[in-house]
């Protein structure tokens, strides 16, 4: 299994119902090819972590690069994953505009609830955590 992380700026500011189809069109996805991981959106920016088997991380990683919704899309890390840091999750994900998005099943509020952790150093939650601190998210 594998983990890729990533990170992007959105082209425009994205309002919560873009932001919400995201977040569906995702899961959808992510359930097919049996993906997992987290998505945080703040000021602009992203930061995903995809979880699953090679094949299906990097065709899905493929398919984000082309979506023009977002751009200076950088690879900030990837690599072997003994245990999935988000188990559950199809897409985690986090705004820092959260009345819509709230109501769905693996919507999270890191400064609430925090992350499941496996691995407390595996390189995806110390990135989640260090874009979620430095984007008013954990506020």
């Amino acid at each position: 299994m594998k983990y890729l992380i990533y990170m992007s700026s959105a082209v425009k500011p994205m309002s919560d119902d873009q932001l919400l189809d995201i977040l569906t069109v995702s899961r959808e996805r992510n359930a097919v090819k049996n993906i997992t991981g987290m998505l945080l959106y703040g000021e602009g920016a992203f930061v995903q972590v995809l979880e699953g088997e090679a094949d299906a991380v990097e065709e899905i990683y493929e398919s984000i690069k082309a979506d023009l919704r977002h751009k200076r899309l950088i690879e900030v890390s990837k690599g072997d994953l003994r245990i999935r840091n988000f188990p559950d999750w199809w897409m985690g994900f986090r705004t820092i505009n959260n009345d819509v998005v709230s109501q769905f099943k693996g919507f999270i509020n890191v400064k609430k609830d925090g992350f499941q952790a496996n691995d407390e150093m595996h390189p995806a939650l110390i990135v989640l955590r260090t874009f979620a601190d430095t984007s008013n998210l954990l506020r």
